[in-house]
């Protein structure tokens, strides 16, 4: 009997012990990460991105691309719209391409390493690794991580859960979320695939516009219409309240300037013009590049421009600072109200 008892106890002792073998540590983890990304040449990953705007949502399949070190090729589309953006990084610097509009933009920017993006692996490793308070769980099939996020306006985006598949450390679910933890961004990761091949020009700005384009409608390029619905800002910068509304008539297209004043002045301008030939060259902006949810946008200490639906828009204030001209530009695509 004593002998059975003692077998049994020995028994028990190697189970708990590759029980504790089995679970890693949040520190293992991590450094587990680091490994995988000192390893990565590259990746390709496809994702469904919904953004939650009031009480609308916004749904984008994104596709996205990584060769390292630096090349970059993040397409995202609203399949229910049919508009696309692309973010492009290779030699020649960044890119955002809008193939609808023939508008292809460079930007001096060191993106994506000033700023999380919770669609690109190694920014969600970094998010993980520079976050000393972060909270870990484990779960039967995913290592769960809540961190603090590195965006431009992270006050009011300042957390987010990344979910991580055990079985090869890919990302699953990232979810951003504000200061009442409600899930505003998203991001559900399908077909990653690690280490993969890509040709010569897979990351070429002008191919890509090319192949961007083949798939567009026929009115994309040659629509005629200017009219477009003018969208108001829901947020509220310290009672700024709009004073004047001048509707411009310009030569191949409308503009209107909307005028906000109070201790934070600010004006609006919203345009839309005719889609023109691709110039064989990008236009130059001034500004880095700002991830606004729905779409890219530039913003530099005094202004911010993005296209979004066709229409372009720009924020231009001395009063405001970068985080509240992104503050006020999503809240520009919520109801249009005054």
């Amino acid at each position: 009997m004593r002998k059975k008892l003692l077998l049994l106890i020995t028994g028990l002792m190697v189970i708990f012990v590759l029980a504790a073998c089995g679970s890693k540590s949040q520190e293992d983890v991590v450094k587990d990460l680091e490994g995988k990304l000192d390893d990565l040449t590259s990746y390709k990953a496809n994702a469904k991105m919904t953004l939650k705007m009031g009480s609308d949502s916004q749904v984008y399949d994104v596709e996205i691309w990584h060769k390292d070190p630096t090349f970059y090729r993040v397409n995202l589309k609203n399949a229910e719209k049919d508009q696309s953006q692309m973010i492009l990084r290779n030699n020649e610097g960044v890119f955002v391409l809008t193939p609808a509009l023939n508008k292809s933009f460079r930007f001096q920017s060191d993106w994506p390493q000033n700023s999380s993006q919770a669609y690109l692996y190694e920014s969600l490793i970094k998010d993980i690794a520079s976050d000393k308070e972060a909270k870990f769980t484990s779960t039967k099939d995913y290592y769960i991580f809540e961190t603090k996020t590195r965006y431009q306006n992270n006050s009011m985006l300042p957390t987010q859960e990344i979910k991580l598949n055990k079985k090869d450390l890919s990302p699953a679910v990232v979810k951003v979320m504000d200061t009442d933890r409600n899930a505003l961004v998203t991001v559900e990761f399908s077909n990653v695939k690690f280490n993969t091949n890509f040709d010569k020009d897979d990351f070429d700005m002008k191919k890509n516009m090319t192949r961007a384009q083949l798939g567009l409608p026929a009115m994309a390029n040659g629509e005629k219409d200017q009219s477009f619905t003018v969208k108001y800002p829901t947020a509220e910068m310290d009672g700024a309240k709009l004073v004047g509304e001048k509707q411009v008539k310009i030569e191949d297209g409308k503009r209107v300037v909307l005028t906000y004043e109070g201790k934070k002045s600010f004006t609006l301008v919203q345009e839309k013009v005719q889609a023109k030939v691709a110039s064989t060259s990008p236009t130059y902006v001034e500004g880095d590049l700002v991830d606004l949810g729905m779409t890219i946008g530039a913003v530099s200490d005094h202004s911010l421009t993005w296209s979004h639906e066709g229409v372009d828009y720009m924020i231009a204030s001395k009063d405001l600072s970068r985080e509240e001209m992104i503050e006020v530009a999503k809240s520009v695509q919520g109801e249009a109200v005054k």
